[in-house]
This record gives structure tokens, sequence and C-alpha cells, in this order.
């Protein structure tokens, strides 16, 4: 799974063609089933067609703003169910027919939202607006994550390139240094980055995987070209200042708080990162991974070297402890698709929180068809703005996938009490609320819990199994701090001009190993566009929700554990049961963002800024651990 990846956005690259408010998902999400004519759906607000607007004398009035967001609320309704259908055909069925029909969708949303932003402009000055026209003619001059220019051609062309990208990435085969051995996807390639120890077949598979995205360097180059100028048009320097302008601060205030937020954790990185790699240099010896050096990508075993869960029999500090091995479990019980998701949403209904309705186990796909190309990126939809629930995923029977099943679920259950509102109101508080509602019950998937339903047979006991289950724990989430600050910080330095087209790749890996510590395993030139190997590159789909949502997650278990009254150490309270928790819960996710984040974190945790102390104090057990094991080793890189 790739729970890194997109909420309300699609979880294809048209989703780019998405507002970043509208598609409800996870990594990536969605919408479906159209109603009203694309004659309705596509034209502008009857207020402001170019015929009907007033003359330019005649100021516009609160109650012509007032008209206005209330049509539009009904337009994109409309235009994003449309698409949203178009998204999850063209998902869960990849041919070039459902490519080529989802871009003339996504096409057509883009007009629409090129004018009707447009048109927003017009009320920019009105004196006395209402709380509600105010928050969503804000929302919806922020709302596309892909802005096209009012250029008819090139509006088709950017729908054209968003889907060849997603395209190019969801085909993606690896068939042998010759091409003509046996072909692995993404899904087989990333099996042995996570399983295998064998140092040439884990390079063969990364260098595998990551040619697919070669392809995409002209078209990737023409995107940021596009997009930029229809950015320019409503009013934005670049894309990046657009994505950023949708936290409710100034752009560049924003980034100064996400810096904040990563200074506040990298000391806790930097000790696993030191660790890791020392136990690393054990298995495959010091020249392949030397001291003071940045980590070999291929060796972490995650194909992006996000998260590294799946090395962590590598590294575990204390052999002999009771197992932490809930995948033989789950192979054991042999639960399948349909009861782990039946598992998730229990978890849920324990916290008083409503039921799924059947639809979602109806229209869902839990997994991988065998006749057809499908993304598996995990995803979460509301394919109508109107409850119509749905998870895209390839699950096996995996505690990684059992843990993103409840991610997903989390996007679901901000959508289904939420749906009401009008559709602009139909997201999170923030992007990064919406990743963080599943991540945050995630961490009450306690041993405790595990051992009461089933799937552990002992809960490891003393200060041995705590930094077992820390470390396990910090190889997912602590590792992947840097890795969701990187992606969009590369982004916004290609949309702003300061990385050139020639200087893509060059420009990628001197990130990754400034704020990762992680390295190419082998020489890469610009022949190479190895952003393009990452789904939400190709996707369009903005990437620094995953790193607030690793932060907020903490903050919020912290707050529902307050709520709660569960007193003792963070890492063992689990909410699983909790109805205080729940009504805390829900009173957040009934918001959307009809209020700025700062109001939807206070209703859930008391307090108005986003804050890492949570994280901190939830893995501070390991941090003195760490910082005993590293003494006398050469930390940094």
């Amino acid at each position: 799974m790739n729970r890194t990846s997109p909420v309300k956005l699609f979880l294809s690259a048209a989703l780019a063609v998405v507002p970043l408010v509208a598609l409800p998902g996870c990594a990536s999400s969605a919408h479906g089933s159209a109603t009203g004519s694309p004659e309705t759906a596509s034209t502008p607000p009857a207020e402001v067609k170019p015929a009907e607007q007033k003359p330019a004398e005649v100021a516009p009035t609160t109650e012509d703003a007032r008209q206005f967001t209330t049509r539009v609320n009904e337009d994109l309704k409309r235009l994003w169910t449309r698409q949203a259908t178009a998204e999850w055909i063209k998902a869960t069925y990849i041919t070039d027919d459902t490519e080529r029909n989802a871009a003339l969708v996504n096409e057509e949303v883009m007009a629409y939202l090129n004018q009707a932003i447009k048109q927003a402009a017009r009320f920019k000055d009105v004196q006395g607006l209402d709380a509600d026209s105010a928050r969503m003619l804000h929302l919806l001059r922020v709302s596309s994550a892909l802005p096209a220019p009012s250029d008819a051609q090139k509006r088709a062309e950017l729908a054209g390139i968003a889907a060849k990208l997603e395209g190019l990435y969801g085909k993606g085969k690896y068939c042998g240094k010759d091409g003509k051995g046996q072909c692995k996807d993404l899904g087989e390639l990333s099996d042995v980055i996570a399983k295998s120890r064998n140092y040439d077949e884990l390079l063969e598979a990364w260098v595998g995987w990551h040619a697919i995205s070669q392809p995409m360097r002209p078209l990737y180059q023409r995107l940021v070209e596009v997009s930029n100028e229809g950015a320019q048009e409503i009013g934005f320097q670049d894309l990046g200042s657009l994505w950023r302008s949708s936290y409710d601060m100034p752009p560049e205030a924003f980034e100064q708080e996400a810096q904040r937020l990563w200074g506040q954790v990298k000391p806790l990185y930097d000790d696993l990162h030191c660790y890791v790699r020392a136990r690393l240099a054990r298995q495959y010896g010091e020249d392949k991974v030397p001291a003071g050096r940045p980590l070999p990508a291929h060796l972490l075993g995650n194909m992006w070297a996000q998260e590294w869960n799946n090395i962590y029999t590598l590294v575990e500090p204390y052999k002999g402890q009771p197992s932490l091995d809930v995948d033989a479990e789950l192979k054991r019980q042999n639960y399948d698709a349909l009861r782990m998701v039946k598992m998730g949403e229990s978890f849920f209904t324990s916290m008083g929180l409503k039921a799924l309705p059947e639809t979602f186990y109806q229209r869902s796909q839990f997994t991988k068809p065998r006749d057809r190309d499908v993304v598996c990126h995990a995803s979460a939809w509301d394919v109508t703005y109107d409850n119509d629930l749905r998870i895209k995923m390839c699950i096996k029977p995996t505690e990684e996938d059992l843990v993103t099943i409840h991610h997903e679920l989390g996007h679901n259950y901000y959508y289904t009490y939420y749906y009401k509102l009008p559709v602009l109101y139909q997201q999170g508080a923030h992007d990064g609320f919406h990743e963080a509602i599943g991540d945050a019950l995630t961490l009450s998937i306690t041993p405790g819990y595990l051992k009461q339903v089933g799937l552990l047979k002992q809960v490891p006991q003393g200060d041995k199994g705590l930094i077992n289950l820390q470390m396990k724990d910090a190889m997912e989430k602590v590792a992947f701090l840097p890795f969701g600050l990187l992606i969009d910080q590369w982004r916004w330095d290609v949309f702003n001009g300061k990385v050139k087209p020639e200087d893509y790749n060059k420009s990628w890996w001197a990130l990754r190993e400034k704020l990762q510590g992680v390295r190419a395993p082998v020489e890469r030139s610009e022949q190479d566009f190895d952003p393009g190997a990452k789904y939400h590159v190709p996707a369009n789909v903005p990437y620094t929700r995953y790193f607030l949502a690793r932060i907020l997650q903490f903050q919020f278990h912290r707050a529902l554990c307050q709520a709660a009254g569960i007193q003792g150490p963070l890492h063992e309270c689990s909410v699983y049961g909790n109805k205080e928790a729940g009504k805390r819960l829900q009173a957040m996710l009934e918001m959307g963002a009809s209020k700025p984040w700062p109001d939807a974190l206070h209703a859930m945790t008391g307090q108005r800024e986003m804050d890492a102390s949570a994280m901190l104090e939830y893995f501070a057990p390991l941090r003195r651990w760490l910082q005993e094991q590293n003494k006398g080793q050469k930390c940094g890189w």
C-alpha cells in the first residue's frame, strides 16, 4: 500500500485535475455515478455567465456572492461525480479507452473550474460577506491541484498528459535486463524489495522499476509548463504556490511551518538512521553501507525507501521476544480481504461510529482482478459525494495491508460524517487531517488489542518487548518523515523554476541525500526520471499532507486518549471500544472544511497549532535506547 498516498483527490493522474479539495481519497481517491446532463454540469454559474454578468460599474453584492457559491456547489457536485465515476472506471479497468474517457471528463472539469475561479475574483473586494460565502470562495480558489489555462487546446493537452502519466505508472512492468524475461509489476517487484536479502537481486528490482518512469520525463516537463500557466491565470505565482495556499496561511508561512515541524522531529530521525545504518552494514558489509554515508535506497525494504518496516528483522533490538509477526497469524487463520476489512470497520463502530453502508461492500475493489490491469495503489472514495463509499485495494493477508485498511477507512468515515455539507466543504480541515484520521486509530492497534482479537498469542512484556515494538513502529512512522517532506519540496522548486528540467534527477537525489540520508544505489543520469517512479509525482497528488499526517496522528491520538480518560504512557493507550473518544472524533469529522483548520484541530485536541511533541512523547523510550546504542558510531551523513 502506499498510505503516503492522496486525500480527496483521485487515485489517478487525472486525480490531479480534480480539486485539491474535492475528491475524497487517501493517497488517492475519487467519486462515481453521473447525475445531470453534460450541458448542465459544465455550464458556468448562471449568475456569472459572460452574457449575463452585471455591467462592470455595478458592484456585486453579498447576495450575489451567496447565490454564486450556492450554484457552484451544485454544479461541482454534478461535475465531480461524473469525474469520479470516470476515474473509478479508469483505475479499476486500465485501457486506452478508459484513459481517454477520463481525460475528456477531466478537461470539462478543468474548463468549469477555470471559469468559476476567475468569476469568483469579482467578489474579492465585497464588504460584509457572510462567513460561509467567504470560506467557500477561498476554497474554490485553491480547489484545483492541476489548474488549466483558458486556452481550450492547452486544456485538452493538460488533461491528456495527466491521464497518460498515470497510465504509464499503472501499466509499468520490468521484464528482465534483456526485456525478454518474466514481466513483473510494481507489486511483484515490491515483494522482492521487501523480502529479499540478496544485494544484487534487490538492486535489479530497484533499477527495473525505476526504468518505467524514463518516458514520463518530457510529459512531466510539459505538465509543469501548462499547469503553471493555469495557476498564474488565477492569481498564483506557480502551481506550488497554489498548493501551499490551501492551508489557511500565506504560502511562505506554510513552508516555514513545515520546516518548524521537521525541526522538532529531525533529531529522532537522525538517531534511527544511525542505528539502522550500523545494522545494514552488519548484514551487507561496510563496503556497501559505509559509516557516515547515506543509506543505499534499495536496502530499506521499500521501493522508495520511504518506510523501513519490511527490514525490521535486520534491526530487531532483542531476539527471542514474543513474536510480533501478525502476517503469520493472518495467514494461519486464513484471513481473506473481506474479513480484514470487516475487522477495520469494527474498530470504528466500537467507538460508537456508525456502520458503513452495505453498498460499500458491494462496490469496493478488495482484491486484484485476474483479467485486467488496475491501479492497486490503495485509495478511499465517495464516488457521488453522497455516501457512495468505497475502497480500492489489492489486499493481501499482511499486517501492512491491515493497517492500510484502517487508514483508508479513516477517509471513508470522514466522508460519511460530512457528506451532507455543501460539496466545497466535503474535505478535511486541511489535507493532512484526512490522512491522519485512520492512522491515529492505528496507534490504538496495540499488542493488547491484537491479542484481544486473536492476532498475537502473547503481549511483549518488559523493556525489551517495548523497545522491539517501538522499533517496529518507528521503522514505518519515523523513517517516513523526511520522505514525506521532500516530494513536494522538490516539486515546489520545479514549479517555481529553481530546478530546471535538465537537472530534474540531479536535484531529486541531492534533496534525498540532504533530508533523508538516502542515496541512489547505482549511478543515475538525466536520462532517468526517478521522481516519476513514485506514484504521486505522475499522478500530481500533493504530498506534504502525508508528512503533516504523521505529525497529526500522534497529536490526535494523545487527545483521544485524554478524552477517554486513559492514564499511563501514550504508547500503551488504545481507544478501541471507547465511546467518549468516538464523540471527540465525530465532532471534528462533522466539520469537514467548514472552518479553518485551527478550529477543527481545537475541536479535537484543544490546541490551535500543529505540534510534534506527542510523537516525541510516544517514542521517548526508543529514543533513549537508540542514543545508548549509537555511542561510538559515526552518525550523520
